[in-house]
């Protein structure tokens, strides 16, 4: 397969796994309640994958992730014990589990066939710190490493550019069906391609809106990130979240869009509240501006109205970020609006991508994910292949 990002990267099919130990690296940082999975969704996007494996042939397929920030040590919250549960449950068929991901009984568990889980890898700091020995002990573990963690890939880790580099390497389906939509779709997008944007700061976005601004015919921003931009051009926004270092960057995007001719959409009203609490009364402004004992916790009836008239109009259409703080349910309907125009976009036969954890949130409460294009199991590694980065999980798979 060829993409922008990193050409000459192997896809399942060309790599030989018959009566062979395959080492698949996957993304199961999932949330728990103790030990059990609450979201499963990136356990699911591995299925393929793995079928496809199995019916190759394969001797064993040996599993390898991370959970949460352990920071080196043994965290019993962050065991993947409860991951092998529920990919046994999705996969309809035995999955072993073993207490570390490497060692004797990790290399005994490759050697005897079948599908099995290894723990975290960062119980261990060498995967964190891409320890060349580390990374020896993992490859040990398979005759071939196919890797399937896209959220993983943005991190030049032991399990993501360690391994990659010692065994023969092909990326897996889920890796592969990212990168034709977010390297490969919008690199040539239907037109009109626009791009939401939102969530809490500028800054977790500011390289991301800049590369866009030569990609999209415009950019609609709600959220956290919408009142920097405001304030960039004068407009009292209360007591809303202000980045005050980034408002000559916002003010900046601002000039590069006009000069671009890429239109970018800012709230025209909000809704506002004098806490940011669950039941603290809320009222919608008439206009941009934002009373000064206020902050903004969504966009209001008339930036929902806008907003969804432009995505559903939109021919490609990227989401990454809420339009408000949709946790709270008064201030969620911003946020279900823009959900509900993608999905009614697609419907029409547009191109729609969601990247990011809040988005797929919002996505997961609504039951729209479904009517998506693409979900993007991703959220650091999409922003970052958006904004032209070479993904050092790529690079490392990238044949000289």
């Amino acid at each position: 397969m060829n993409t922008t990002a990193a050409p000459q990267i192997d896809s399942l099919d060309a790599l030989d796994v018959k009566d062979k130990r395959v080492l698949v690296r996957v993304d199961y940082n999932v949330p728990l309640d103790g030990d059990r999975v609450v979201d499963a969704t990136r356990i699911e996007r591995t299925i393929p994958t793995l079928k496809a494996l199995l019916g190759a042939g394969a001797k064993s397929l040996v599993l390898i992730a991370h959970l949460g920030r352990p920071k080196g040590e043994r965290v019993a919250k962050y065991s993947l014990k409860p991951a092998a549960a529920e990919l046994e449950k999705l996969l309809g068929q035995k999955v072993a589990f073993v207490s570390d991901c490497v060692g004797e009984e990790a290399l005994k568990a490759s050697q005897e066939g079948g599908v099995v889980l290894l723990e975290n890898l960062r119980y261990h700091s060498a995967e964190e710190g891409n320890d060349p020995e580390f990374a020896k002990q993992l490859a040990a573990l398979g005759d071939c490493f196919v890797q399937d963690a896209f959220g993983a890939l943005h991190r030049a880790h032991a399990s993501t550019s360690g391994v990659a580099q010692l065994l023969p390497c092909a990326v897996g389906h889920l890796v592969e069906k990212e990168l034709k939509f977010l390297d490969g779709v919008l690199a040539d997008p239907h037109r009109p391609f626009l791009a939401v944007l939102g969530g809490a700061k500028v800054s977790d976005k500011l390289a991301v809106t800049l590369r866009l601004l030569d990609k999209v015919d415009a950019i609609l921003i709600g959220g956290g990130m919408a009142y920097t931009f405001l304030h960039a051009q004068g407009i009292e926004i209360g007591k809303s979240l202000l980045e005050k270092d980034l408002v000559d960057d916002a003010a900046d995007i601002l000039k590069q869009a006009k000069e671009k001719g890429v239109e970018i959409l800012l709230p025209s009203d909000h809704l506002v509240a004098s806490e940011f609490k669950e039941d603290s009364p809320a009222c919608v402004t008439e206009s941009q501006p934002i009373p000064a004992d206020k902050l903004a916790l969504d966009i209001g009836p008339k930036t929902i109205e806008l907003f969804s008239k432009r995505i559903r109009e939109a021919k490609t259409v990227f989401w990454n970020g809420p339009m408000g703080v949709f946790e709270m349910k008064p201030f969620a309907k911003g946020s279900v609006a823009a959900a509900e125009a993608l999905a009614e976009a697609t419907g029409r036969g547009a191109t729609t991508i969601v990247g990011g954890g809040d988005s797929l949130a919002v996505l997961k409460m609504t039951g729209l994910g479904p009517k998506m294009s693409h979900c993007s199991t991703g959220g650091g590694a999409s922003l970052q292949l958006l904004e032209g980065k070479i993904l050092p999980g790529l690079k490392a798979l990238t044949k000289s």
